[in-house]
């Protein structure tokens, strides 16, 4: 098989072809692979990087800062930042305020209490290190920068900030480039323990330093690869299968449960509800489903997205959760194979391909 670039009604493709025949028993035209759009450089992602399909600046009537015009006033710029992000740039730094700051201490130290119990043993090893290079405590808030700096150092992994929800395809191809977007603003003061959607307690606290794990670190950048150029139901089928790791996973060390996903890491009702041995626990009188972790499984699992979760699925360790995602991605049938270049922050694909136009696919409930 010999890929060109270019059209088959090209009439300089006419002598080629007929020469090729000449010579040989059979030479036969086929059609192009036609694939989504999907990023070939990190600088791509500066394509969509914007585009955001919900939180920002603009609040639901029910948010704790709905009312507060100042509160509204510091997320527009923190969002302002993110949108006037490019690939290359210096990542913003943020002044937070008193308030902000105060809220980040109230979450950070009861987090960090329930994840001495119930994270993964790597996480509770690399929060160290990131109160020692990356300013983590409970007086102060961490910049993107220094955590960027620090991941790119340990996995290849970095950060990118983010103005509010994209889409899952979006989110999904930016990880091939070992690149994770995270928003810079805050939960209002009001409600500490509570955000309605992901905040940087949640990105910082919860996604981040399980970035700093080489098993994890693997395990995302999997999920991303096999996005790119994936068809629509793959990727959903790929996002929800990112839900139940990445965010909710759950893998099995010295006999008991514990979380490697942000979703519970960054909760720390979910996180006690998710892995105490006793039953009931978070305050709750029902009781979750607990299976196997199988990538195929759980790619086809319902899921509630603002309250605890019925289903959890537990893998038998990181390890596990790794290479059963990374078998499950191999299994997606995909007409072409890619590769990441770490050196260019590039995607090298084993033939010529027409890529789609870019566009936003909207999900409803």
């Amino acid at each position: 098989m010999v890929d060109f670039e270019g059209s088959t009604d090209d009439p300089r493709l006419q002598p080629a072809l007929q020469d090729l025949r000449s010579q040989t028993v059979v030479a036969d035209l086929q059609d192009a692979v036609h694939v989504p759009w999907f990023p070939t450089r990190a600088s791509d992602i500066d394509e969509f990087s914007g585009k955001t399909l919900d939180a920002g600046s603009e609040l639901e009537a029910d948010h704790p800062g709905f009312s507060d015009a100042t509160y509204r006033d510091r997320r527009t710029m923190i969002v302002g930042n993110a949108m006037s992000f490019r690939h290359g740039n210096e990542l913003p730094r943020v002044e937070y305020t008193a308030d902000e700051t105060a809220t980040w201490g109230a979450v950070y130290s009861k987090l960090r209490e329930n994840t001495d119990k119930y994270a993964v043993q790597s996480y509770k090893d690399i929060m160290p290190l990131m109160e020692q290079h990356c300013g983590y405590a409970e007086d102060n808030i961490p910049q993107l920068d220094d955590i960027s700096r620090f991941l790119k150092s340990s996995t290849g992994f970095t950060l990118r900030p983010v103005a509010g929800l994209l889409s899952a395809r979006d989110f999904l191809n930016a990880l091939a480039f070992r690149v994770f977007f995270s928003t810079q603003y805050i939960r209002h003061h009001s409600r500490p323990l509570y955000t309605p959607e992901p905040d940087i307690c949640h990105e910082l606290m919860g996604h981040a330093p399980m970035f700093a794990d080489p098993d994890f670190a693997a395990f995302s950048h999997e999920i991303g690869l096999a996005s790119l150029g994936a068809s629509d139901e793959e990727v959903k089928r790929l996002a929800t299968c990112y839900w139940f790791s990445v965010e909710f996973g759950l893998c099995m060390e010295g006999g008991e449960r514990k979380a490697y996903g942000a979703g519970l890491l960054s909760s720390f009702g979910e996180l006690e509800y998710a892995c105490s041995p006793d039953r009931p626990a978070g305050g709750r009188d029902d009781f979750p489903e607990f299976k196997p972790w199988e990538p195929e499984v759980a790619a086809v699992q319902e899921y509630p997205i603002c309250e605890y979760q019925p289903t959890y699925f537990v893998a038998d360790s990181l390890q596990d959760a790794k290479e059963s995602m990374r078998e499950y991605c191999a299994s997606l049938p995909r007409p072409f194979g890619v590769r990441y270049e770490p050196y260019t922050g590039s995607i090298g694909v084993d033939r010529a391909l027409v890529r789609g136009e870019y566009t936003i696919t909207m999900q409803t409930d």
